[in-house]
């Protein structure tokens, strides 16, 4: 799971590239003020609810998009660990929560509550991003943890009197130590995109998590089972790749000793390549590779 690129990662390599391309189309085509969504007066004066399904869409800004690729790439290992059907159907699943839900708490809930003084929602999967991030939490384990301190450690005092040493720790709470483990680099991306545009960030950061969270606790109805078609992350291919490769190791143990020599258009349909393949099986010889070449040629004049 720690192997580096998108090594049996296919969905996570599509989030990042159309993270890029979404906002780089957007940028050039001058449609970024398209995708946010501010409730007064997008929604309430010009009745514009096709907001509501396309803000998720890309990132308007190039820091936001930075973060977002980073925070995809090291959201991959929940791919691996899950696999790629599972993962893209957690994705489509999950993705009636997290584009309605917050728009829509923003206008029914906190912008009442604050009298509109909240008002805005910025455009992009964050809440995607922390779904993926309440089960990577959950899920991937920590390799290793250490301490972050703002200064060094004392040396030990021994006393006399026992015989025993004692170290000497600071009594200020301020320079107590910092445990942390492997997993937190992986937060400073997506807890950078959840501050971007406070307070607006926020909430979309927050939904995410909770909808994250409720799908690994079987609250979100239907999410769990649902999985999404075998051939829309290549699962097909692969399966018809391992049959083909089951066919060959069958082959090899059916011709014994001599299973590891080409066979077929490789060792030549003549009677002179079989020939060649007897001789190579009884002599326990491999053949050179100018032989397969020569005997590709011999015989077809």
């Amino acid at each position: 799971m720690i192997t580096s690129g998108f090594t049996n990662a296919p969905v996570s390599r599509f989030l990042v590239f159309s993270t890029v391309i979404g906002a780089l189309v957007a940028s050039l085509t001058d449609t970024r003020y398209y995708l946010h969504i501010q409730v007064v007066p997008h929604l309430w004066n010009y009745g514009q609810l096709w907001r509501l399904l396309t803000w998720q869409i890309c990132y308007t800004n190039s820091t936001e998009v930075l973060f977002a690729v980073l925070a995809f790439y090291n959201l991959r290992v929940i791919e691996r660990l899950w696999g790629s059907r599972k993962f893209a159907s957690f994705i489509l699943s999950t993705l009636p929560y997290t584009t309605l839900l917050p728009p829509l708490i923003l206008t029914f809930i906190l912008r009442p509550l604050t009298l509109g003084r909240i008002n805005h929602l910025p455009a992009g999967p964050t809440p995607l991003i922390f779904a993926l991030l309440a089960n990577y939490y959950a899920a991937i384990p920590y390799t290793y943890r250490y301490k972050v301190a703002p200064y060094a450690a004392s040396p030990s005092q021994t006393n006399p009197a026992s015989n025993s040493t004692t170290p000497n720790s600071p009594t200020s709470v301020w320079v107590k130590s910092i445990t942390v483990t492997s997993k937190a680099t992986s937060y400073l991306a997506p807890f950078q995109l959840a501050l971007s545009q406070f307070p607006g960030s926020v909430l979309a950061a927050a939904v995410g998590w909770a909808v994250g969270t409720a799908y690994r606790r079987d609250v979100l109805p239907y999410a769990s089972s649902y999985r999404i078609p075998g051939w829309m992350v290549g699962e097909e291919k692969k399966r018809e790749f391992e049959g083909l490769r089951a066919r060959l190791d069958a082959e090899r143990e059916r011709d014994g000793p001599g299973g590891g020599l080409a066979t077929g258009i490789l060792a030549g349909e003549t009677g002179e390549g079989a020939g060649a393949r007897a001789r190579a099986r009884g002599t326990g010889q491999r053949r050179t590779l100018g032989d397969m070449v020569a005997e590709q040629f011999r015989g077809r004049g």
